[in-house]
């Protein structure tokens, strides 16, 4: 079987030769595949490419139809290039700060738009009508990655966007104290999600999507009743409208998951990333695929620490152990839990996918 093939045989629940193998963000299409010409990964790349199913990240976007003004300055402190965009609400400015730097491909935020109730009413008072939504990249991905996997369509919820408007401690503390704020903060901002996911299903776009946010709202940060107010009435309604066009929902959610696992099956969805093990996370793979595996694609289990800093030996384990917990019947994607981000990539690491890689391909046929 192609990559392209076994992948969807496997969200269809449909016999495969073995397990798919993913390495996540490390893939050599799309917006992620800036280590195809990082020549301290290029090596490992090239093995990805051609043992792994590729599952690259793409995302479609959505015009502003009542767009505000935006301000932005950039400076530098030491290594790092800082900027700061100034939004020009109705109600008053919101400012937020971040910094990047060239040896580690993420950016950080050191300033969030809302930390006042001042600041959250400006947010609640962007204008939010949406405009066109734009695709076109989407066929052209596809394309390039053929037979080699298919195009992760990306999606953020309400409550990513909301929560990552705040400082994460203080994003908390707002939703248990002011529950109704934060439901307000969402109910302003899906209609736009909703918008662009039509967009997307309009045109064809799919068949796999990654929901993102869920994880903003599980234990210890926030109780189970928050995440059924936060969180599964706009995957509900997502997941619906994924369905109808024949694609599947992958709920991204790290951490701990035990309490929001029956939920999300009831709402409909197809799969769940990265299903870290304890004492990331909170549920065995062996327990979750014996009581959800039939309802649930599991994507995961094996922690990007342990690439970073276990011997290949032991990676070889950890790869038989979850297949043993986790293939039967199918329905599982071996992946890790994130990719490295930093510049050069360390040999240990590049040495442990190498291994992962090949107990993969050991321990997962069928």
């Amino acid at each position: 079987m192609t990559h392209r093939e076994r992948i969807l045989a496997t969200l269809r629940r449909q016999p495969t030769d073995r397990v798919p193998i993913s390495t996540y963000e490390l893939v050599g299409f799309g917006p992620w595949a800036w280590p195809v010409q990082e020549p301290s990964y290029a090596p490992l790349m090239a093995e990805i490419t051609a043992r792994a199913v590729a599952l690259p990240l793409w995302g479609a976007w959505c015009e502003e139809g009542q767009p505000i003004e935006r301000t932005r300055e950039t400076w530098r402190e030491g290594d790092f290039n800082v900027t700061r965009t100034t939004l020009h609400t109705p109600k008053g400015d919101l400012c937020t700060v971040q910094k990047e730097t060239p040896s580690v491909k993420t950016t950080w935020t050191v300033e969030h738009l809302c930390k006042t109730r001042e600041d959250i009413e400006r947010w609640l008072s962007i204008p939010v009508t949406p405009g066109a939504v734009h695709t076109e990249g989407f066929a052209a991905l596809d394309a390039e990655v053929g037979d080699a996997g298919i195009v992760l369509c990306d999606i953020a919820d309400p409550i990513c966007s909301v929560a990552d408007a705040f400082e994460f401690g203080a994003f908390t503390v707002w939703a248990l104290e002011e529950p109704a704020l934060i439901r307000a903060m969402c109910d302003h901002i899906f209609p736009r999600i909703m918008h662009t996911l039509c967009g997307m299903t309009a045109v064809g776009c799919g068949p796999l999507y990654r929901l993102v946010g869920a994880e903003y709202c599980t234990p210890p940060y926030l109780p189970p009743r928050l995440f059924r107010e936060f969180v599964t009435p706009y995957l509900a309604e997502m997941l619906t409208e994924l369905h109808a066009h024949g694609c599947y929902g992958r709920v991204h959610c790290h951490g701990k998951i035990r309490h929001v696992l029956d939920d999300l099956c009831a709402i409909g969805a197809d799969g769940i990333d990265p299903v870290e093990p304890p004492p990331d996370g909170d549920i065995p793979l062996a327990e979750v695929k014996a009581r959800y595996g039939d309802r649930l694609v599991l994507f995961g289990n094996m922690e990007l620490k342990y690439l970073e800093t276990e011997t290949p030996a032991e990676i070889d384990a950890r790869v038989r152990a979850m297949m043993d917990n986790a293939k039967a019947n199918g329905g599982f994607v071996l992946m890790p839990t994130a990719a490295p981000i930093n510049i050069p990539l360390a040999p240990r690491t590049a040495e442990n996918y190498l291994a992962y890689l090949a107990a993969g391909e050991k321990y997962g046929g069928y």
